[in-house]
């Protein structure tokens, strides 16, 4: 159980919605994009890996130019001669019959059953107010169009800018804000629109005020050329809905290049503005100073992992100091404002709960061109409200030596907070073992704490010690927080008990488990929110004296996930369930606590929850639940995203691989379809590889047989659309029991796992033996590549998108492989699919964005490993998409993206039977038809890949 630091002071409704997730691996990848912020009891989709920081940005691709040095324009209409939805051009789409065109580049369009479900207009995201009573529908747009990512951005400290609005690049953004009274019984009022500010605004970082009468935002607005301002930070009365600027002068701009504003009390915000005396960015000398020059002359163990978008030379770091230096502003409502403290690269900045104080956290120099700013020197200091230095908390040096091993961190204090139970109280932790996770020492951390201002020379209290690695505290009085630990080589963790002010009551261990047994879950704690705006554990009453919790849960089963909210005893460990999931048909889940903005315990008969609800073909909906009765009252009508899917088929199958090990997927098929009647299907498989230390784990089932079906802009579901069967995720557990290493059975647990995929699939009559193909994004494209080289009698073709295919360019770990290439050189091989390009017979797709900025997939790996396909005569396509990054974002990408899938499925497993003719060239080896079978592999898991833990990546406080 790892708490995720998400201290947001509002609660948030995203269409996709999963309970607090287990101890990641180490904290090593954080996704990029994103609009999703939640409250502790609020799940994140599972494609996000939140890190104990405050906010997180919109951080996509870059755009460096092209390497197509031009692109065939764009036609002036769509197909239909209805312009694009998203103001874009159109893109060109060509008869499949015209070979020869396809070799003139441009954009295509896939056909109208795809497109029309990726055009679905978005459903907006929801936010509640402190007091939940009233409800902020934040409406968004449909995809973004190319001309958005082409906008220049610099690539710098492991981040990307866009200089014209001095923010992170690519940000997505909402393009209007709705207001809605909530009742008691669930009713919405009619909406009340915010207006005042420019037609067209692109609105970001909506936040509410603690007491719920206003709402602050940014605000930009395109201008000529596709350039956008710069940012200014907006406010909005939520019952007028009348909007305005905050700052009365038109020349101060919004800094969001890492924090942006805070409400520091319900009338005041501190704001990170640009420098008012900042003048021109500077200016790259034509002629450099001198050499580039790195030394290791102290010969120190430096071993990084392969970071994107680091500094290059002095220019650079100049110019990630010009775009990241912010002036503090406090100002109130009615614009009286004041600048606090110096300009500086500030990174956070954090009001204590009783707004006497700010905890600001900023970085400087020297900076590092190996590894990204979250390593980079870091000072955090207390100041008063009125900007009034108070002390220095910690300034930590650079840190380019932390071990790769997993659970190493940066040595001195981290995870500096306030405690959300006291008034003005911080926490940190310090390691005991240098940060090295292969140092053996007890304690391995240690926790502390200490006022503000601690009272004649008063030293910091040890609140706790831990033997494994911290990983959080979830806080609720004097006498109850919860303190969490793993370690993710034994996938370990523990939860203690303590009572943080009474120094007789020893810790003891709550819970002691695996994190990878799912079944034994017993949930997180519901959180309620302070009326100082933090959230801190729900004590619940009873009649009888017990310490009563709530906890929140997957309710893991062999059945599939019932989620449940159960009361807990934490003295006796007795629990009553009082709350579950139906069972039968709908997937249900508790995603807030709705009675939650009092102090004290909360009695068990006014106890008020926010639950999601869904079935295989129901869109998710939102309800009140309320007790004593639990009557139910329904709050969103959604409408189905996708009615031509309506009635898609789904269900989760269960089969074994040879060892033993039982194999989960979901199995798809398009609506009306009867084995019986209509014979297979060609049938594609999409899946990501997954590690274990344990078979047992490894068998357990993971998700539910009712959720709804959710298509994303690249699901492998969209070619439910075109008559195809899609086999959604089968798990390839990769398992290292004891002492073993996993990845050094890879290859041999993969081939099982497939094999025993497709033998189920077409045992139930839904596949055709020669027509199943195998996809992959990611470590699920690797996954692809191995399984075309190593599995040839399973699939007729395979789609790999951003993968890395040769793990001798990333030699100091990968994925979750934390031994270097020097270590497990015959692993880092025998992994390779590049290694084994030889042995690729089968038609593979390589799709790859230009600029792709995770650390273990550059770009470089589909050029390199398309290059050694292509010398050994295999059929083979590679396709980069211009300004797109490890996701791929603007519309004409994500449809040109669909087409190439969409062509390489129809003539390769769809048409499997006859493969001697390649549209796409007139030469390459054609596979034997008498081995195409196929397996497959499921999209939209996370990247591992990424170790972007040490970029600033930020739980973002748009809609705190």
């Amino acid at each position: 159980m790892f708490l995720h630091k998400v201290y947001c002071r509002f609660s948030l409704i995203y269409p996709t919605l999963c309970p607090p997730p287990p101890p990641p691996p180490p904290l090593r990848s954080l996704p990029h994009g994103g609009g999703l912020f939640c409250s502790p009891p609020l799940r994140v989709p599972n494609s996000l890996r939140f890190r104990r920081v405050r906010h997180m940005r919109s951080h996509v691709a870059s755009s460096a130019p092209s390497r197509f040095a031009r692109l065939v324009p764009f036609a002036s209409a769509a197909e239909s001669g209805v312009a694009d939805p998203n103001g874009s051009p159109a893109p060109t789409s060509l008869p499949l019959e015209d070979e020869e065109s396809l070799s003139l580049g441009g954009y295509r369009l896939p056909p109208k059953e795809i497109r029309d479900i990726v055009d679905a207009p978005p459903l907006p995201v929801l936010s509640f107010s402190p007091h939940r009573d009233k409800i902020l529908f934040l409406k968004r747009r449909s995809l973004p169009p190319l001309s958005e990512l082409a906008r220049p951005e610099e690539k710098l400290a492991g981040i990307r800018i866009d200089g014209n609005y001095n923010a992170r690049s690519r940000m997505s953004f909402y393009t209007g804000i709705g207001i809605h009274s909530l009742t008691d019984d669930g009713k919405l009022g009619p909406e009340q629109e915010v207006h005042g500010f420019p037609d067209g605004a692109k609105i970001n970082f909506v936040s509410w005020s603690r007491d719920g009468r206003h709402l602050s935002f940014s605000i930009r607005v395109d201008e000529e050329e596709n350039n956008s301002s710069k940012l200014r930070v907006w406010v909005a009365d939520v019952e007028s809905g009348k909007a305005r600027p905050l700052f009365q002068s038109p020349d101060i701009f919004l800094n969001a290049v890492f924090d942006n504003f805070v409400w520091v009390n319900d009338s005041m915000l501190l704001v990170c503005t640009i420098p008012i005396s900042r003048g021109a960015p500077p200016k790259k000398p034509l002629v450099p100073s001198g050499p580039k020059v790195q030394s290791n002359e102290q010969k120190n163990v430096v071993q990084v992992r392969t970071f994107q978008d680091l500094l290059k030379d002095e220019y650079d770091e100049d110019l990630f100091d010009y775009y990241s230096t912010s002036q503090l502003v406090l100002v109130s409502l009615d614009g009286t404002m004041k600048t606090v403290g110096p300009p500086a690269v500030y990174t956070s900045i954090d009001p204590s709960p009783d707004d006497k104080y700010i905890l600001v956290t900023s970085i400087h120099r020297p900076y590092s061109y190996i590894v990204p700013c979250g390593r980079f020197p870091k000072k955090v200091e207390l100041w008063t409200t009125t900007g009034k230095f108070v002390r220095e908390i910690c300034d930590l040096p650079l840190a380019e030596d932390i071990p790769i091993a997993f659970n190493s961190v940066r040595r001195g204090k981290r995870s500096i907070n306030w405690r959300s139970d006291k008034p003005s109280t911080l926490y940190w932790v310090e390691t005991q073992d240098g940060g090295d996770a292969k140092t053996e020492v007890s304690p391995r951390d240690i926790v502390y704490m200490e006022s503000a201002e601690p009272i004649n020379g008063e030293q910091p209290e040890v609140l706790h010690k831990l033997d494994l690695r911290y990983g959080g505290i979830s806080w609720c009085d004097d006498t109850l927080a919860l303190v969490y630990e793993s370690w993710y080589k034994t996938r370990r963790t523990r939860t203690w008990v303590i009572a943080p002010d009474s120094k007789n009551v020893n810790p003891r261990i709550l819970f002691d488990r695996s994190s990878e047994d799912a079944y034994s879950d017993p949930g997180s704690p519901m959180m309620r929110r302070t009326q100082a705006g933090t959230y801190v554990i729900a004590k619940i009453k009873k009649q009888d004296e017990g310490t009563y919790i709530l906890l929140n849960g997957r309710g893991a089963t062999p059945e599939g996930n019932i989620p449940f909210l159960d009361l807990f005893d934490v003295n006796t460990g007795v629990k009553e369930r009082i709350w579950e999931s139906d069972k039968e048909k709908y997937y249900e889940t508790v995603v807030a606590l709705m009675s939650d903005y009092t102090d004290g315990e909360l009695p068990i008969d006014q106890l008020r929850i926010l639950t999601s609800k869904e079935s295989k073909t129901e869109n998710t909906q939102y309800f009140l639940q309320a007790w004593p009765d639990k009557k139910s009252f329904q709050i969103t009508n959604f409408p189905h995203p996708y009615p031509q899917l309506a009635s898609l088929q789904k269900e989760m199958i269960r089969y074994q691989r040879k060892d033993g090990v039982q194999l989960t997927a979901t199995l798809y098929l398009p609506p009306g379809y009867s084995p019986t009647k209509e014979g297979p299907l060609p049938c594609l498989v999409w899946s990501y590889p997954g590690e274990f230390k344990s078979k047992d784990a490894a068998g357990q089932v993971r998700g539910s047989p009712n959720e709804f079906a959710g298509i994303g802009p690249t699901s492998p579901l969209l070619w439910l659309a075109r008559g195809f069967a899609i086999l959604s995720g089968p798990t390839i557990p990769i398992i290292g029991e004891g002492d073993e290493e996993a990845n050094d059975r890879y290859v041999e647990q993969l081939v099982a796992s497939s094999e025993a995929a497709v033998e189920e699939v077409i045992r139930r009559g839904v596949a055709h033996p020669n027509k199943i193909a195998v996809g992959g994004h990611s470590y699920g494209a690797f996954m692809t590549a191995n399984l075309l080289a190593h599995a040839p009698h399973l699939f007729c073709c395979g789609i790999s998108r951003s993968g890395a295919y040769n793990r001798t360019l990333t030699p100091f770990g990968f994925q979750n492989e934390d031994r270097t290439l020097w270590e497990a050189t015959n692993t880092y091989i025998e992994m390779s699919p590049f290694m084994s390009a030889n042995k690729i017979k089968k038609p593979i797709l390589l799709i790859h964005g230009e600029e792709d900025n995770n650390s273990g997939t550059l770009t470089m790996q589909s050029d390199r490993f398309f290059n050694a396909l292509k010398g050994h005569g295999a059929l083979c396509r590679l396709v980069i998409l211009p300004f797109e990054s490890h996701g791929y974002s603007a519309r004409e990408s994500i449809m040109h993206v669909l087409w190439e899938t969409d062509m390489w499925l129809q003539k390769y497993c769809v048409e499997s039977s006859d493969q001697s003719s390649d549209l796409y060239s007139s030469s390459g080896e054609s596979p034997n038809s008498s081995e195409n079978k196929a397996i497959s592999a499921t999209g939209s898991v996370p990247d591992h890949e990424s170790t972007q833990e040490d970029g600033f990546y930020f739980t973002p406080r748009s809609l705190l």
